[in-house]
């Protein structure tokens, strides 16, 4: 496990684009996949340039949420990680509009998580429950609650949790 992608996002992309996948995707709950055609991307390109923008910015996002969690790995401490991957999943998610009342669906399992920020579901469980009792953020029952951003931005060494507004497409 090395990322997740929510509502939204574009899986294969580089690979509708270069040719083959060079990776798995497994969904893990209910989803819609919505299958282009090559030639259609292409089109796309050419002949609506706003939203190809559109597309390539999404790309571009993607690309920047996987180096940060490379980064991650080697710059911040588990505490850090968790709190990191839990204020940029929930930014991601209340950007595309799936926040309501301060929670988020999050209905991964924390070995999930564990695997994409390189530590052992023990240790994932620890730090979860020290950001749960200092109030900082719950993730229970498939939902994902964090009742002070700047808090854990601040714990997870992020200067501006807030990303820019993403185009749907």
């Amino acid at each position: 496990m090395i990322n997740f992608l929510f509502p939204g996002d574009f899986a294969g992309l580089q690979a509708g684009l270069l040719g083959e996948m060079k990776h798995s995707v497994e969904a893990t709950t209910s989803m819609t996949l919505c299958v282009f055609r090559r030639s259609a991307l292409f089109e796309l390109f050419q002949h609506h340039p706003e939203r190809a923008y559109d597309l390539t910015w999404i790309a571009a996002v993607e690309e920047h949420f996987l180096g940060e969690t490379i980064a991650s790995l080697g710059q911040r401490d588990a505490r850090q990680r968790i709190a990191w991957a839990l204020v940029r999943i929930y930014e991601r998610l209340k950007a595309v509009g799936m926040e309501v009342k301060n929670a988020v669906p999050l209905p991964y399992r924390q070995q999930d998580l564990a695997d994409a920020l390189g530590l052992s579901l023990v240790h994932t469980n620890k730090m979860l429950k020290t950001l749960r009792d200092a109030k900082l953020a719950e993730w229970q029952d498939g939902m994902l609650k964090i009742k002070n951003i700047p808090a854990l931005a601040e714990i997870a060494l992020i200067e501006d949790p807030a990303p820019d507004i993403r185009p749907l497409i």
